[in-house]
């Protein structure tokens, strides 16, 4: 049999580090034969996250750390090439390497009549340099072709769970809780479309918080949530915001929900204990997820959990609570951990594009019709 071996390379709105996995297609089912990971560093995180806001010297420090992210995806590339050497897996093997990058501004939404209103959305990143690092073939800004045929550019997994995930005598529902979270629909009948879109925030504000207040990056298990209490009140506020009531297709991004706009939110609540805020905003993310599914995904069997998120235990209990028809269950107990199921996606999008099929849905996205994702940097 020939083998056919792609890499897929995730940095997310967590803003946590670089995942890779190398992915085998060649059978029925895919086999992810090894995974790598680094995680950012404390400086260039807050780098990141001050570039997804208008600042000073913008252009030069994107173009900068586009370079920084290339040369840490490259590490990456070398630590799967390294385990996959071992199993008899060479470099020339592997078709391509999809290298999503760092999102920065998603701004999908036309804002004129003209060509010049069309929407955007740019990741960080510099593919070429990837290519010249690696000596594989990189394919890069997945996003761009679908805002361009005028769909949000996101998200663009669902096609990809429904290859993995998806079951043909069930209605599945996949949810990543990355940075911000994102559902997939899969129905179960071969003729109902897939859907897709974000439901919120994920990760981004608990995580935010949780460094403000006890210095550590995340929640672990989202015990620090899990010892406060809710604040009814503030998760009104929280879930009063005019994206919650958009019909789909919709995406967004910490272009809305940043910590700028949490801080407005909270104006009124300062004399709230911080683990009492940490409980809320788990909450808001659990009731954002849980509404997104009674919309769109109710006649769902199952929720299977991918992304960091999945590791929060408080998170996943609320999450059941408030869909007790579902059986919750991490993307672990389907084959795939969930810190690979991202950057196994764009291993696939990566092979799409090689062979010039689409990545999108338009069912997803809103986009104008099927189209092929990425711009391929040759090694």
């Amino acid at each position: 049999m020939i083998r056919d071996y792609s890499i897929g390379l995730m940095s997310g709105t967590s803003l946590d580090g670089a995942d890779g996995v190398l992915v085998d297609f060649s059978g029925s089912s895919l086999r992810v034969i090894a995974s790598a990971t680094e995680p950012f560093s404390a400086s260039f995180r807050a780098e990141l996250l001050a570039l997804n806001s208008p600042t000073h010297n913008e252009l030069h420090r994107a173009a900068l750390a586009g370079n920084q992210l290339a040369a840490m995806y490259a590490r990456v590339v070398g630590t799967l090439l390294e385990d996959a050497a071992a199993q008899g897996v060479g470099t020339a093997q592997i078709r391509a390497i999809g290298a999503h990058g760092q999102t920065v501004r998603h701004q999908p939404q036309r804002t004129s009549a003209d060509i010049a209103g069309v929407g955007y959305t740019l990741q960080l990143g510099n593919p070429a340099l990837l290519a010249e690092l690696t000596g594989i073939d990189v394919v890069a800004d997945f996003r761009s072709r679908d805002v361009a045929a005028g769909g949000q550019g996101a998200p663009l997994v669902p096609a990809f769970h429904q290859r993995v995930f998806g079951r043909a005598d069930a209605t599945v529902a996949v949810l990543n809780l990355g940075g911000i979270s994102n559902l997939s629909v899969l129905p179960g009948h071969p003729e109902s479309p897939v859907l897709g879109f974000d439901c919120g925030p994920g990760n981004a504000l608990m995580d935010a918080w949780c460094q403000q207040h006890t210095g550590r990056p995340f929640d672990a298990e989202g015990a620090w949530a899990a010892s406060g209490r809710l604040v009814p009140k503030l998760l009104a506020r929280l879930l009063d915001e005019a994206y919650f009531s958009q019909p789909i297709p919709k995406s967004t991004g910490r272009d809305l929900f940043s910590l700028a706009w949490l801080n407005k939110k909270l104006a009124a609540f300062v004399a709230e204990r911080p683990e009492d805020i940490q409980n809320t905003l788990t909450e808001f993310t659990a009731s954002a997820c849980i509404a997104g599914i009674n919309s769109y995904g109710n006649q769902s069997k199952e929720l299977i959990v991918c992304g960091g998120g999945a590791f929060n235990q408080h998170l996943l209990r609320r999450l059941q609570v408030g869909l007790p028809a579902l059986h919750v269950s991490s993307s672990d107990q389907h084959g795939l951990p969930p810190l690979q199921v991202e950057a196994a996606a764009f291993a696939w999008l990566a092979r799409q594009a090689v062979e010039r099929q689409p990545g999108n849905l338009p069912s997803v996205t809103g986009a104008a019709g099927p189209r092929v994702l990425g711009a391929i940097y040759p090694a």
